[in-house]
């Protein structure tokens, strides 16, 4: 997992006012919490936190005060129309401390021959892993699955280092028969006749 450097500042002025003003510079308000510290209110860099958090989960090394602080991102709000970042919650963490994140789960291969449909019952997976060793995402192999297969939480290989978090036995797909539909005209058809 890559670990993005951000400079950071603090901020002392809160309110729908002073964000704006930070979001007019092209900057990003945020706050930082953790480890039973007070909450830091901050401001970022705009793009560059934007681009950083095209990785899921990933960690952010902040300069603040001239001392370094990891964080991972926890909650992330952003504009509803324009997409735009509107405030960022971090927590912090520590080098060799286990977090809980979500990470996506992708699949790879394709499914038995035949009118079958693949459900994700759940797209992504609680783990625990190390602050600085979070996996992207888990991969899983659909190849030669048939109607009626499930693949179970505890079915999906996870890197080393990381633990599951969510139920073991929780379905995360399934593999469904596509129900073939009558055709309107047909269904008209037989109506008549019965009447």
């Amino acid at each position: 997992m890559a670990e993005v450097k951000l400079a950071a500042e603090t901020r002392t002025e809160f309110g729908k006012g002073a964000a704006r003003r930070i979001r007019r510079d092209s900057k990003v308000p945020a706050v930082v919490y953790g480890h039973g510290a007070d909450p830091v209110h901050l401001t970022l860099p705009g793009h560059e936190l934007q681009l950083a958090l095209r990785t899921p989960n990933v960690l952010l090394s902040l300069e603040i005060d001239g001392k370094t602080h990891l964080a991972i991102p926890k909650a992330v709000q952003r504009d509803a129309i324009k997409g735009f970042l509107d405030h960022v919650d971090l927590l912090l963490v520590r080098s060799g401390e286990k977090v809980n994140v979500e990470v996506y789960v992708h699949t790879e291969g394709e499914l038995a021959p035949g009118a079958y449909l693949l459900e994700h019952v759940l797209s992504t997976l609680n783990v625990e892993a190390e602050a600085t060793h979070i996996p992207e995402s888990v991969t899983v192999s659909i190849a030669g699955l048939e109607a009626g297969a499930a693949i179970l939480a505890k079915d999906i290989p996870l890197p080393k280092g990381t633990t599951l978090a969510t139920d073991e036995d929780a379905v995360v797909l399934q593999v469904l028969a596509a129900q073939a539909e009558e055709a309107p005209a047909e269904s008209a058809e037989a109506e008549g006749t019965e009447a």
